[in-house]
Order: structure tokens, then sequence, then C-alpha cells
């Protein structure tokens, strides 16, 4: 269930400063988004003051979800689930099921002509023929193969975990979504990672949750205690021998001066129109903020009121807009889940809904206390560091 707009303005009316503003800008973007789309994104890392409740969630360990069979069914005590497969419609789940289509939509709150995500998850409103296996039951003597942390990923992707491999037979929560909820603050409130509800449950990338939607609740496992072994007093290493009188030390060798490397040049200064970065920036100033994934998720880059804003690659509009503090906005979609964002602008050329091309003007710089733009990128639902894609 996306964040609807109302609670995300209000939410963002209460952040000030430059870096709260940046928090504002990045909030507005999801929280507009997600007034026409399904767009859903956990912002709270970005204002700082101890909002993130994610602390719970970064040390949990979860089971991999439970084999399907032929038909797609998993079968727990309590209830029965059935998987999706790629392309699958409620209708042909609920065919393969035996079941009627109209029932199993109504208790999954969905049509029955939805078009489902392949392993996305549908609560059966009664119990169908077993697996072939039988039903699901606790198992003490949980069978580890791999055991990884998936702890939510930083801004960075460079902590990312890959997600654990070990299966459990005890049965998961079943959670109801209820109206505001979304994919995040469910797997805060039952302290999992929120790629392990997705990966259970077969959100997607968008992480979209809908009202009424029934979602397995990741079973958490115990990580076993590595032990380090302890060498016992006389034992490891040999002592090495000790110089003899009788024999000459050995020669000092000189050891060669180090030569430092030559210091790296400052691409954002010397790129050119020619360059075959994936992007090009919007102005042609210079970058004077980086971007920082704790407290900015943006650059700056400097420019004078009335210089012209350029797209910085081939895409489509996708919002064109003000933040609370009437900061007009402009978003360009470029495809493979990559979005840029422009802001400290004005006078903006384009529509939601226009194609354009890079190096088309969409709007002016404003006049502004940094003397910049504001430029954001972002890769699925985060905001991600603009340098690689312009070097």
């Amino acid at each position: 269930m996306p964040l609807s707009c109302t609670t995300e303005t209000r939410a963002l009316r209460t952040m000030r400063g430059r870096h709260m503003r940046s928090a504002a800008l990045i909030g507005l973007l999801v929280g507009l988004t997600a007034c026409d789309s399904t767009f859903d994104m956990d912002m709270r890392r970005f204002a700082p003051g101890g909002l993130s409740t994610t602390e719970a969630a970064q040390g949990a360990t979860t089971a991999a979800r439970p084999k399907a069979d032929a038909r797609g069914v998993i079968s727990y005590p309590s209830y029965q689930v059935a998987v999706a497969k790629r392309g699958d419609t409620v209708a042909q789940v609920a065919s393969r099921i035996g079941m009627a289509p109209a029932e199993l939509g109504r208790y999954n709150g969905i049509a029955v002509d939805a078009r489902l995500r392949e392993g996305e998850v549908l609560a059966l409103p009664r119990r169908v023929a077993e697996p072939p296996t039988g039903v699901i039951q606790p198992d003490d003597n949980i069978d580890i193969t791999t055991l990884a942390g998936d702890a939510i990923d930083r801004a960075d992707g460079t902590n990312a975990k890959p997600a654990a491999t070990a299966t459990s037979g005890e049965q998961p929560t079943q959670h109801r979504v209820t109206r505001g909820e979304t994919a995040y603050s469910i797997a805060r409130s039952y302290g999992v990672s929120v790629r392990a509800l997705a990966d259970w449950n077969g959100l997607g990338p968008s992480l979209t949750v809908r009202e009424g939607q029934f979602l397995m609740i990741p079973v958490k496992v115990d990580t076993p205690v590595q032990t380090a072994s302890v060498a016992q007093p006389g034992q490891g290493s040999a002592a090495p021998i000790p110089p003899s009188s009788a024999k000459p030390l050995p020669k000092d060798e000189a050891v060669p001066e180090k030569v430092s490397a030559p210091a790296s040049p400052k691409l954002e200064e010397t790129r050119t129109p020619a360059s075959n970065a994936l992007m090009s920036l919007p102005v042609a100033g210079k970058v004077t903020s980086l971007f920082d994934a704790e407290k900015a998720g943006y650059i700056l880059v400097s420019a004078k009121q009335g210089d012209p804003v350029k797209a910085a690659a081939n895409g489509t509009v996708r919002l064109v807009s003000k933040d609370v503090e009437g900061e007009e906005i402009v978003v360009i979609d470029h495809g493979n889940g990559t979005q840029s964002a422009y802001s400290f602008i004005e006078g903006i050329k384009v529509k939601k809904g226009q194609s354009v091309k890079r190096g088309q003007q969409i709007a002016s710089a404003s006049k502004n206390q940094y003397n910049a733009i504001q430029f954001l990128v972002f890769k699925g639902t985060e905001p991600v560091d603009p340098m690689p894609y312009l070097n």
C-alpha cells in the first residue's frame, strides 16, 4: 500500500534545514509518485535524529521460503498459499489448484484477471488437496546450507548480503495488510528485513503491498556461533632462531624510495560534451557538493540564475511539481529502474509524459543561496551517487 499523499505531505512539513530539505525533496518525489502509481519506499534514513527503526532487522537472519509443488501450493497446518508462475493471472492460479477464480480473487482483494508477478503469493480461502510432500511440519533440526544476514541494503550497496538459503519447517505468521501499511513498516514491526519479506511474498522491486493482501512473515533462524580455536601454551608458531655470534649479520639493503601515485584527475571539471558517460551534467558548472548517502542524497552543480538546465539522458518526464517549500521539481524516467531529479530550477519547459533527449533544455536555474541546482539519481527505490553515471 503506497504512502498516502496526506500522510507524506504532513511529514514533509516538519523538515527544515539543508539536509532536511534534501529528505523533503526525496520524500516528495516518492509521495507524489505514489499518488498516481504503486511506488513505495522508506525515507526514514534520510532524516537525522534517530528516526530509523531498522536496527532490529539489520541482524535478522531468515530462512528461505519452502518450495511449492507443481501447482504452486505450499501447505502449512493452519493455512495454504499458492505461488504464481510467470505470466499467471488470478484465474489461472485458481484453475490450477481447483478453485473458483472469484473466490480466490475476493479473498485476496484482487481482480480475477489481474496479472501476477512471478513468485507472488495468494492465500487460499479454504484447503485444497495437499501437496505430494504433505503438510510442512515444524522441525527442530533445521537443515542449514548457508546462513547470511539479509540486512536492509545501504544506499551504496557495498554492504549488501545475499539472501539466506536456510529452510525451516516452522509455520510463518500470516499478516493481512491494513490501510496505510507499507512493506517497510510491516518488515520493521516483525523485526525482519524488507528484502526477506519481498522474497517470501514475491513483492517485486517496487515492494508494493495492497490493502487486504495476505503476507507470510519470513521465519527467523538462529545463526550458529563460530568459536575460534585457542592454541595451548607452548604451541603455535615456532620462535625465530636468535642471531649467532659466529655468523656475520646480514647486510642492510637499501629500500627503494616509494613513488607516490599521481593525483586523480577531477573528471567533473574536464568532462566534455563528447563524453561516453551514461549521463551528462545538467548544467555547465562544477560539482560543488558531493553525494552523501547518510546526509544528502544529491549533488549540487554550480549554476547562475537563468542558466539552461538540460536532461542528463534520454527518457520520459515522470513528474513536474513543487516541493513543500515551493521549489519546482522535474523527474525523468530513463528506463531500467533509473530516474533523475532536478531542483532549484524555474521556467520548466516540459510536461509530464513528454519524451526528452539528452542535452535537451527542460528548465532554467533559479536564484538560490547555493548558486547551484540540485541533481539526484534514483536506482529502483534508492537514491544513488550520480558521479558514476556522469564519469
